[in-house]
């Protein structure tokens, strides 16, 4: 499963994933470099940053950014 983050609120963060589900994750059980915005692969085996998908997301939305502020 692929969830993205949205925010932290004190030991959690809280994810959206692939259907806009809103899903807690305990900080402990993240990548310790995990930050709002970036893209998690959840396996029975751990979680992990998917740098791929989060770079491709960041693009899109700032291609979006642009368009608005042009």
């Amino acid at each position: 499963m692929k969830v993205v983050i949205d925010r932290f609120e004190g030991m959690f963060a809280i994810c959206e994933d692939e259907n806009k589900a809103v899903i807690s994750i305990e900080k402990c059980k993240l990548p310790p470099d995990a930050k709002e915005g970036d893209v998690l692969i959840i396996e029975d085996s751990g979680i992990a940053i998917d740098a791929e998908s989060t770079r491709t997301r960041k693009e899109a939305i700032h291609e979006i950014m642009k368009g608005i502020w042009e």
